[in-house]
């Protein structure tokens, strides 16, 4: 294991609207590219509930709450990267009567009514194409084979809904505001490796590293997918009769979701640490979709990411320096 290794677990982040979110040993700061071209930084407090409850910081169940906690943060942060980019400035004079109507009548309150329903609609969403879906296909396709496929359900079900994970995402990133974000994400990881080589926080520096991490959230939620798949099919098999049961069988995969997140995290934690075959392998799917979901960033996106690694980390790793 090498020196630098004490850095790689304390060092994460998230791309942003026009900004980088970076986590480490001086907590969580943003670096936010104004209109003005200039890059606003700033801290950010947040209340870790598994400090106060040490119950929630024990394995399996510290991933289930760092994921709901991930999701609130990344959820505030990104809203307020949008603010500090200038991407919520309209022209009012573009609005429709009826919408200057409403938004002189409700404001902020009618942006904040809006995001939510967004988000519900989202939720929604995730959970008819990566739930529901695959578990109709199966019955439908199984029923018209005379259940021959019944041993296979779990497996078939997961490998669909990877199908539909990465036509999705391929899909998103061809819109121009998704490849900008991605860029945001590709600087992030490879700040990160920069700082994890031990070397100088530049922009040539950082330019030579990958873009691709293995505890990247894409790799994340392949890890998921592949451990659903091992999960659900044992489930399936020691359940026969409630997996035949579409309801009870969603319900049932609804209930051991937060398990299977858990299991993931920790993975995700090992693969930080260890560099061996198993991890190779697990971790591979994840790597190869990060090819969608990051892209190669330009020098100022670069310098972003720099800035907000720069926030949060103690100082800059000097080569084969001690740590």
């Amino acid at each position: 294991m090498s020196k630098n290794k004490t850095h790689i677990a304390s060092v994460g982040g998230q791309a942003l609207i026009e900004g980088v979110m970076m986590q480490g040993p001086k907590g969580t700061a943003t670096a936010i590219r104004k209109p003005d071209s200039s890059i606003f930084v700033e801290h950010h407090s947040f209340t870790h509930i598994k400090d106060k409850i040490k119950l929630l910081g024990f394995p399996v169940i510290r991933g289930i709450v760092n994921f709901i906690e991930s999701m609130i943060m990344g959820y505030r942060l990104l809203m307020y990267s949008a603010e500090q980019s200038g991407m919520e400035e309209y022209d009012t004079e573009e609005l429709s009567k009826f919408e200057q109507w409403l938004q002189d009548k409700f404001g902020d309150k009618l942006m904040g009514a809006i995001t939510a329903i967004a988000s519900v609609l989202g939720i929604l969403l995730a959970f008819l194409l990566f739930m529901y879906f695959p578990v109709l296909f199966f019955n439908k396709v199984n029923e018209w084979a005379g259940g021959v496929l019944t041993d296979w359900q779990g497996t078939i079900e997961g490998v669909l809904k990877i199908i539909i994970f990465v036509v999705y995402i391929a899909l998103v990133s061809r819109t121009k505001e998704i490849k900008r974000l991605f860029m945001y994400h590709g600087a992030e990881h490879k700040s990160i490796a920069c700082y994890e080589a031990g070397e100088e926080l530049t922009v040539e520096n950082v330019k030579k590293h990958t873009r691709f991490h293995p505890r990247c959230g894409t790799s994340f939620i392949f890890v998921i997918l592949i451990f659903s798949i091992i999960i659900y099919s044992v489930i399936a098999k020691v359940f026969p009769g409630i997996a035949q049961v579409r309801v009870l069988w969603l319900l049932l995969k609804l209930a051991f979701l937060p398990i299977v997140m858990g299991l993931g995290y920790e993975f995700i934690r090992y693969a930080g640490r260890h560099d061996n075959l198993f991890v190779k392998i697990v971790s591979a799917p994840g790597l190869w979709m990060q090819r969608f979901t990051t892209n190669e960033p330009t020098d100022d996106i670069i310098e972003v990411g720099i800035e907000s690694l720069k926030a949060v980390i103690d100082d800059e790793p000097k080569g084969d320096e001690e740590q």
